[in-house]
């Protein structure tokens, strides 16, 4: 028994875990969907390789470009998160 209330905790704190991390982006687009223009400029300044469709922000489509830009700057979310959070 003791087994396995053990085993529920973990796997409610890993499901935490996994939500936090899901939501990440979502957030991080949130507070960038204001100054967006500034910041795919500084985005295309650091990395000349991207292009307007890379760091085009469409309504609802936010996990797209995010995922976008991970394959082409070859980051993980949290990587791109904080890289764009230094901007």
């Amino acid at each position: 028994m003791e087994v396995n209330i053990k085993v529920k905790e973990k796997i409610r704190e890993v499901s935490i875990f996994l939500i936090a991390q899901r939501a990440q982006p979502l957030h991080i687009m949130k507070d960038l969907k204001e100054d967006w223009n500034e910041t795919k400029l500084k985005l295309k300044q650091k990395f000349a390789m991207l292009t307007n469709s890379d760091v085009l922000l469409m309504d609802g489509k936010q996990e797209e470009m995010l995922a976008r830009l991970q394959i082409k700057l070859g980051k993980t979310k949290e990587e791109l998160r904080k890289l764009i959070a230094e901007l």
